[in-house]
């Protein structure tokens, strides 16, 4: 099978019970990637007469070619119980956000973080208590810039800013923050969730599989996963973290980025309309604009960063080694919501402050924390199975 490079595309095929799987590996220099592939066959698991009579009995592989009849000895031991069960549940595994799942970390270090940035800068007089800091989230629906105006605009902005320097001065307020919730994250102050560790403990135990996103966190991906590191060494070697560099290296992450090691024409095809599509939108606009006088700049970052969640996602599938129908994401965020549904990959919502208590049509769960009457194991098995 010829591919765009020299790198090998390798097919091995399993017959289990009754059910046939492809195992498909991609390998280059960089990384190996497996993509697990089930192909399950109605006549192997339903058609009783077949195994009862293995002369007449032949199986295929992907391409239709028929291959020799199975041994009498190969179906006595499927039969014995050596094999999978057609009827068994199939594997799943479980992919956590970080913010917003692992920990909460707008709602525990945000405040804090605004007013250390606040001190930093020299502005003695601002500090957000907590009833300040949550009218201002939902007077500027989160907005952080928004939440600056309208803070200062109500006490008064300070003397030394000069009014056309608002900007500057809103800009300088913001890095010193996120500076600062950079340096809480990783303090030892603020701790995961309760029964965050626990959960994940309960998957390995059942050997689910764990993969945990750190590639399009909000606060960056160095945070991200100065929160994973809160999990302890030995929890961590059980799991999966994917980054930025873990997506680029995966194979859909190739693909996507320019640097696969074979191409998928549907893919590169939906890129370039989309490519199109966004210059004739940004050529209309500049039509509009002329006309009224106006200069009009459309901003196609969100499409940008919806392709790079999904990527993220998928990547996560492939290490995961299970189909994407089979991974279920544990969503702290919208964006991560929406990717989720936008390939069909279930979603639970466990809500924080970045998922406030809205609808979710598309998730199969909105639950509140981990353990107890919220989320665990067995009932997010229960819910993928109904």
């Amino acid at each position: 099978m010829e591919t765009a490079s020299s790198s090998p595309i390798l097919h091995s095929f399993r017959l289990c019970g009754g059910a046939t799987r492809t195992t498909a590996t991609f390998t280059n220099a960089s990384t190996t990637s497996k993509l697990y592939l089930p192909m399950f066959s109605k006549h192997l698991c339903s058609s009783s007469s077949l195994l009862a009579s293995p002369r007449n009995f032949y199986y295929y592989d992907i391409f239709g070619r028929k291959f020799k009849k199975r041994s009498d000895r190969f179906l006595s031991n499927s039969s014995s119980g050596n094999t999978t069960d057609c009827n068994s549940s199939p594997k799943f595994a479980v992919l956590l956000e970080v913010e917003g799942v692992l920990m909460d970390v707008y709602r525990l270090c945000n405040r804090q973080a605004f007013n250390v940035a606040f001190r930093k800068l020299g502005l003695d007089c601002a500090n957000w208590s907590q009833p300040v800091y949550l009218d201002l989230v939902r007077k500027s629906a989160g907005d952080e810039e928004m939440m600056l105006v309208l803070y200062f605009n109500r006490i008064g902005w300070p003397t030394s800013v000069a009014t056309s320097e608002n900007k500057t001065f809103m800009k300088s307020v913001l890095r010193e923050k996120k500076n600062a919730l950079d340096d809480l994250v990783t303090s030892k102050s603020f701790s995961l969730k309760p029964g965050a560790e626990e959960f994940i403990d309960s998957a390995c135990e059942e050997n689910i599989p764990v993969v945990i996103l750190t590639a399009y966190s909000i606060s960056g991906e160095k945070v991200a996963r100065s929160i994973v590191e809160k999990l302890g060494s030995d929890r961590m070697s059980k799991t999966k973290i994917v980054g930025d560099e873990e997506v680029k290296q995966s194979f859909y992450g190739q693909l996507v980025f320019g640097k696969g090691s074979s191409s998928s024409l549907d893919d590169h095809l939906a890129k370039e309309v989309s490519k199109a599509a966004s210059a004739e939108r940004q050529r209309v606009a500049e039509e509009v604009a002329s006309i009224l006088k106006l200069k009009v700049e459309l901003n196609t970052s969100s499409s940008e960063s919806m392709q790079n969640i999904v990527a993220a996602l998928r990547a996560g599938a492939e290490y995961a080694q299970v189909p994407i129908h089979n991974c279920v994401l544990v969503a702290g965020s919208q964006s991560g919501l929406d990717a989720a549904e936008r390939i069909g990959m279930p979603s639970v919502v466990l809500r924080s402050s970045s998922t406030p208590r809205a609808e979710y049509p598309s998730a199969i769960a909105v639950l509140d924390g981990f353990g107890g009457a919220d989320l665990t194991i067995s009932k997010l098995r229960k819910k993928l199975s109904s």
